[in-house]
């Protein structure tokens, strides 16, 4: 179980800025809903001024997502644009009083976001230049150019460190190969002409950012998805909703949310909340996704 602070589980469970922003003249959107994560940041940005009057957000995704997203709003408010840019991922862990190593990514994810809604405010088409490279991790849809800037930008050295930071090599780590020789090139620009850098601290096996488990058959994986389920179920039904099981295919858990949680605003922040006990609870990368996403058999 990952260790959170005090600050981590305030904003989790009483998010500042959750949903939408009706005055929003600035908005960025990262990351997908197919790939386990995603954020949609809003701002109310004074034009005379550029002061960031006003900021909400709507995520989908673990509770690490939420709290760094909640965080990033508090931070960025009172800012004017430029200041703003400078907020990095590592200054939103920060004011979280620290994110578990597993977890950086969600801070990254909240930089590229806010970079995003500033473009969108000076009609600027952002890019997050993530299509210009080869992909890496086509478990995570994680590509070249991702996996160097946050190398460079936060001085990482090993595959973990990469997959904890991106999500890249958390799968099948058949990427690892490719995440080395990246940072293999980071390193010997680090070190610069004529000097050898050394190589990645890289262990032959990384490991696994979760838990080892026992392989489970599928009939156990179902016991262990409902005894999940059932252990959210009165707090959801205390406030009018439930939750059930719709279908388990491969790493997909898909739900029925219903009552007050359907169409709820915070339905986003519930499956993140249930997506990642089932993550603790399963010993494994699963997502959690309502029942309207489930594939249509022809």
């Amino acid at each position: 179980m990952w260790e959170y602070s005090d600050k981590v589980r305030e904003h989790f469970f009483n998010p500042r800025n959750s949903g939408p922003l009706e005055e929003a003249n600035g908005i960025g959107d990262v990351g997908s809903i197919q790939c386990g994560d995603a954020l949609r940041l809003m701002l109310k940005v004074k034009p005379e001024t550029e002061i960031i009057e006003d900021a909400h957000f709507q995520t989908f995704g673990c509770g690490s997502a939420i709290a760094s997203s909640s965080a990033l709003t508090e931070m960025v408010k009172g800012l004017t644009l430029d200041e703003a840019l400078k907020v990095s991922n590592q200054n939103i862990a920060d004011y979280l009083d620290g994110l578990p190593p597993e977890k950086m990514h969600c801070s990254v994810m909240g930089r590229e976001a806010l970079q995003a809604a500033i473009a969108n405010f000076r009609g600027e088409v952002w890019s997050d230049n993530h299509e210009e490279g080869a992909l890496i991790c086509k478990c995570f849809a994680v590509d070249a150019v991702m996996i160097e800037d946050v190398v460079k930008a936060n001085n990482l050295n090993t595959v973990q460190e990469v997959t904890f930071y991106t999500k890249a090599g958390g799968g099948c780590a058949a990427c690892h190969e490719g995440i080395e020789e990246i940072l293999a090139k980071v390193m010997s620009e680090r070190a610069g002409p004529g000097e050898v850098s050394p190589p990645p601290a890289c262990p032959a096996v990384p490991e696994a950012p979760l838990p080892p488990s026992v392989k489970l058959t599928l009939v156990q994986k179902i016991k262990k998805i409902e005894a999940v389920l059932e252990s959210v179920r009165p707090m959801l039904q205390r406030d009018g909703g439930d939750v059930e099981l719709a279908d388990v295919q491969g790493k997909k858990i898909y739900v029925h949310l219903k009552g007050a949680c359907s169409g709820c605003m915070m339905e986003a922040a519930t499956l993140g909340g249930i997506q990642q006990k089932m993550i603790e609870t399963l010993g494994e990368l699963v997502q959690v996704l309502p029942s309207s996403y489930m594939p249509v058999e022809a």
